[in-house]
């Protein structure tokens, strides 16, 4: 890799709108968008229909190893990234508030993270991508350029996530949404293997009274800089 490449990586816990942004800041940039917490939830996804529990280690590191993952574009910017998996779009399933758990117990099993990590390094070698996840800034491109970590309150979050999941017609509850945004913020600060947290050099951006657009302005200011 060169010393620099021309990379914005946006960190940050559930919830906090790191996919809209980055969307919006991709497509302003003329960047491509790379969603790496939509590969981990689209594992969890085929480990969870394959009847896989989380704690047999072994029998998920063979099927993840044995899965062909597919990243494609939107079709329309504002939407989200389609996943394939062995052919078939599961990007209609992946949002869930189980999913979403379950791809941060998986995240932290050292096979899963190996494999996916690579792929996403391979994505973004040629740069001119904007990244959002967990980790990358910190372990998956941490010679990016531009680093953002991207922070709300949970509580702010979880109002966010609801109205997300409502509008898709899920039919789910507030406090119980805020209950797995705390709970999975504690699980993916304290694992082992990457654990969620700001790269030293990231810059730092509460977005709880902020709209996205307003976050996006603030992101651009800083890479024109």
């Amino acid at each position: 890799m060169s010393d620099s490449l021309n990379i914005v990586t946006i960190d940050g816990p559930s919830g906090v709108g790191k996919s809209t942004i980055a969307r919006k800041l991709a497509k302003a940039l003329g960047y491509t968008y790379l969603d790496t917490g939509a590969m981990y939830r689209a594992m969890a996804y085929a480990i969870a229909q394959k009847g896989i529990d989380s704690s047999n280690v072994k029998a998920i590191e063979d099927l993840v190893n044995t899965i062909q993952l597919t990243m494609l574009p939107p079709e329309n910017p504002d939407d989200d990234v389609h996943v394939l998996i062995n052919g078939t779009d599961v990007s209609p399933f992946l949002r869930t508030p189980e999913t979403s758990m379950l791809a941060s117990v998986i995240s932290a099993i050292p096979a899963v993270r190996e494999r996916l990590t690579k792929l996403q390094q391979e994505i973004g070698a040629q740069g001119r991508i904007v990244v959002e996840g967990r980790d990358t800034g910190t372990v998956v491109f941490p010679q990016a350029r531009w680093k953002f970590y991207l922070d709300a309150e949970p509580e702010e979050r979880a109002r966010r996530r609801t109205e997300q999941l409502r509008k898709q017609g899920m039919d789910v509850n507030e406090s119980d949404i805020l209950a797995q945004i705390i709970a999975r913020d504690q699980q993916d600060k304290q694992r082992s293997i990457a654990p969620l947290r700001a790269a030293d050099d990231a810059i730092r951006i509460d977005s709880t009274n902020m709209t996205a657009d307003q976050v996006v302005a603030e992101m651009l200011a800083h890479i024109k800089q």
